[in-house]
């Protein structure tokens, strides 16, 4: 493939790069000192003067499907739990088309903030979406996105003493049959994998201990992430305690989850004990500011648990709880709620920010190979531009993303292939995908 240079980027979060970076074969080949040039010729130049280059934002949690569902009056200003028994007869409605639909514009929507690697946690199956994860699958490919597509999983239903209704939920054979037939079809374990599969059965109040026991085997066997909710509310750790007899933790070792291939979403009511040995063992935690601020679940130990070890990355959460699909919003919320948090304007820098939903978004995800510009990694870019009256006066570029509110790549790019061009989507027509969107949304009123 050829090598394109592009050329001294108005700054550029990466270390001796401040004359540019080449990309040859999908990969990072070179980084160009200030004053420097390409050690070899190029085919191709790409004059990045006008824009602020950084890693591809990676994003570790998120419910696709959940842009069907944004701002539904059912829902609005209530905490979780309610949140989520007002929602799940609704999501149960969900058929092919309209996932497929949800799919694609969730994923439009993280490329276009600069996102090139996504985690999606996929746990409702009802009648007729049995191949939920294929498709997700497919529209990743179309859109050339990066996935982590977690086989998502709820078997312990209203009858049964959990909170889902009957009919999201499926039994514990064929969770773990189509479990096993994804991770054969669609696992990738290899540097530069465009698809990967992890295992995520839901949250303690909707499946089994059992079930929990079986993907971890099943995850040891095939080599891949396990994923859960965990310590979102004060209610779950009433519902565990009150179950299992033991806090959240407690149950994940039980069940053979703590351990180095977990990451957990939210992470919010964990003791200072708790997030040691979450640290010590290696699990990793997604924080998602804007779903914890928006169903006002708390204030996540992020810096705490990074302190103690454990790899902290950052989440959308579902578009339904956010109500948004974008990376770099949640890189904002993420210093200023951590400031907030921590009473301390110097606890949390822009660039702390910008790192977990990078670097550590992608060492929750397992992946050594994206969240950072160095050479041989995967070349993974979000190029922005500040020219826009927001940004005017701001003297450090990197940060200025950050502290005045940036929301749009210009240019994005995929194992070296520009995915976002002018800030648009390649090959995606914005205006037929939000029509036919909007129209299958109108089924979920």
């Amino acid at each position: 493939m050829a090598r394109l240079f592009l050329r001294s980027p108005l700054a550029i979060l990466a270390e001796n790069a401040d004359g540019g970076i080449v990309v040859e074969n999908g990969r990072i080949a070179e980084l160009v000192p200030a004053g420097g040039a390409p050690s070899s010729p190029v085919d191709e130049t790409f004059d990045a003067s006008g824009h602020v280059v950084l890693p591809g934002l990676v994003n570790t949690h998120h419910h696709f499907y959940q842009t069907l569902t944004r701002a539904h009056p059912q829902a609005m200003d209530k905490e979780l739990f309610p949140w989520l028994q007002a929602l799940y007869p609704i999501w149960a409605r969900l058929d092919p088309h309209s996932f497929r639909l949800s799919v694609r514009l969730a994923l439009t929507e993280l490329l276009l903030s600069g996102c090139t690697t996504a985690a999606d946690h996929h746990y409702l199956f009802p009648a007729g979406l049995g191949d939920a994860i294929d498709i997700e699958a497919e529209e990743a490919r179309a859109l050339g996105i990066r996935v982590t597509l977690t086989r998502g999983s709820m078997n312990l239903s209203q009858k049964d003493g959990g909170l889902p209704p009957d009919s999201v939920v499926q039994d514990e054979d064929e969770i773990l049959a189509d479990s096993e037939r994804l991770l054969n079809q669609l696992h990738d374990p290899s540097d530069g994998a465009m698809v990967q599969i992890a295992l995520a059965p839901c949250s303690p109040f909707s499946v089994t201990k059992s079930l929990m026991e079986k993907s971890a085997g099943l995850a040891e066997r095939f080599d891949c992430r396990l994923h859960t909710h965990l310590g979102e509310t004060e209610d779950e750790n009433r519902f565990c305690e009150e179950r299992f007899r033991c806090r959240p933790v407690n149950y994940l070792e039980e069940v053979g989850w703590l351990g180095p291939r977990t990451w957990l979403a939210h992470g919010i009511h964990f003791t200072t004990d708790e997030c040691r040995r979450l640290g010590a063992h290696r699990v990793g935690v997604c924080h998602c500011p804007t779903s914890n601020a928006v169903l006002a679940s708390g204030f996540c130990p992020a810096a705490e648990l990074e302190a103690a070890g454990s790899p902290v990355g950052l989440g959308v959460d579902g578009a339904a709880s956010n109500d948004s699909s974008n990376m770099m919003e949640a890189v904002r919320h993420a210093l200023m709620l951590n400031r907030l948090s921590r009473r301390s304007a110097s606890a949390m820098t822009a660039r702390d920010a910008i790192r977990w939903g990078t670097e550590g978004s992608a060492a929750c995800l397992g992946r050594a190979d994206i969240g950072r510009i160095a050479v041989n990694l995967q070349a993974d870019l979000a190029l922005f531009t500040i020219d826009e009256l927001r940004f005017s006066g701001a003297h450090d570029p990197i940060a200025a993303l950050v502290h005045c509110g940036a929301t749009r790549a210009d240019r994005v790019m995929v194992a070296g292939v520009w995915r976002v061009v002018d800030a648009m989507p390649v090959g995606v027509d914005i205006a037929r995908l939000r029509a036919e969107h909007g129209e299958a949304a109108r089924h979920f009123a």
